[in-house]
């Protein structure tokens, strides 16, 4: 990948965690980006998921608090935003 394109994806993660969670701080930006890739993994190949998950049942014990932070989080900024 060129130089350019990888800064300017960066911050498309970074600002979709922002909107997404409300912020985008490297830790919340690669959890998201971790949640974003499984989900569209798990949707598009679920037997590829399915697979890992067995393969793998600790990362998949990760990928399971990894997706319940990125909820909790957005649930938090909705209902901040509400106010």
């Amino acid at each position: 990948m060129e130089k350019i394109f990888a800064e300017q994806f960066k911050a498309l993660l970074e600002k979709y965690s922002e909107l997404l969670v409300g912020e985008s701080n490297e830790e919340t930006t690669e959890k998201v980006k971790a949640w974003a890739l499984y989900t569209h993994i798990a949707k598009s190949m679920p037997a590829l998921a399915k697979h890992w998950n067995e393969l793998y049942p600790e990362a998949k014990e990760e990928m399971k608090t990894i997706i319940n932070d990125i909820k909790q989080l957005n649930e938090q900024h909705r209902n901040a935003a509400k106010k």
